[in-house]
């Protein structure tokens, strides 16, 4: 068994995206070969309901699969298609926008006004790029939970892992995506297969991802009065941890615990066409999609 050693570390940066949501990106409208087949993800944590309440208003999707995981509040989304539906804490939708679908999310904090989400974009194949749109909402009660015996919990929203499979089914680039904490002060390690890309996007609590020698401490966020500055530490509120290449991957959690998202793919390796949420193969595929968008036969 070899442990995964750290590639990279990637502080999420402030963006405003829709109508004016802010929310904090990892990566995405780039080069994103080293996250194949995951093209961005977005952090949309917020606890202003004036920086989410404007929302993500009608917009289009060719190419790709979203997959939106709510903590806190809920998401009120429809589609050109007629489908309408609330995600809500727990709960997880994965959309194939396959041939093209027109989509709208609107955030909605709880109670005291907070909200929090992950959204992930997936690519699809060439082969698979002008499949049929469809969707898989799945509720949070849906997402099998393993409590393992030093108390490390995790939620298997795709993919198997430790003997349970999660529930969202039949996706093309056969991702793991994992929700997990670690007790305080506990050492974890987890599998991983070696054809799979990977990262870690830590969220709550402490703690520091070890390679075959030596900790690696995140970058994080450290605030006072003045200004923000930067340092590494034992710490990884939202920052992203990109792995090289190995069989499993080692956390050594904090004071706090640590909770993050671990989400691996097999990588599609075919060319990338980008135009927001529309990613192609080819500059001649997206200017087809374009003309489509002006003319209205985008819908298929």
């Amino acid at each position: 068994m070899s442990i995964r050693p750290v590639k990279r570390i990637i502080e999420s940066k402030p963006t405003i995206e829709g109508a004016g949501v802010k929310l904090r990106r990892a990566f995405g409208f780039g080069e994103t070969s080293e996250f194949d087949p995951f093209l961005l993800f977005d952090d949309f944590r917020n606890d202003r309901p004036n920086d989410y309440r404007a929302g993500f208003p009608w917009h289009p999707h060719r190419g790709i699969e979203t997959i939106t995981y709510v903590l806190a509040g809920s998401v009120d989304h429809g589609d050109s298609l007629g489908n309408r539906g609330k995600l809500g804490s727990g709960d997880v939708q994965w959309m194939t926008a396959g041939s093209g679908i027109m989509h709208q999310e609107m955030p909605q904090g709880d109670p005291q006004g907070r909200m929090h989400g992950f959204q992930l974009w997936a690519n699809l194949p060439s082969a698979l790029k002008m499949t049929a749109p469809r969707y898989q909402d799945i509720k949070a009660a849906e997402i099998p939970e393993i409590v393992d015996d030093d108390g490390t919990r995790v939620r298997v929203v795709c993919g198997d892992f430790w003997g349970r499979r999660g529930p969202v089914e039949g996706v093309a680039a056969d991702p793991r995506y994992l929700d997990i904490a670690v007790p305080a002060g506990r050492r974890k390690t987890l599998p991983i297969e070696v054809e799979r890309h990977a990262f870690a996007y830590v969220f709550e609590g402490s703690g520091s991802f070890r390679s075959a020698s030596q900790p690696f401490g995140v970058l994080t966020e450290r605030g006072t009065d003045e200004c923000e500055t930067l340092i590494r530490e034992h710490t990884g509120y939202r920052s992203l941890v990109l792995f090289d290449s190995g069989d499993e991957v080692t956390v050594q959690a904090g004071e706090e615990g640590i909770r993050f998202l671990l989400v691996s793919g097999k990588p599609i390796e075919e060319p990338v066409a980008w135009y927001g949420p529309i990613v192609m193969n080819t500059q001649s595929e997206l200017d087809q999609a374009l003309a489509e968008l002006r003319n209205g036969t985008f819908i298929k």
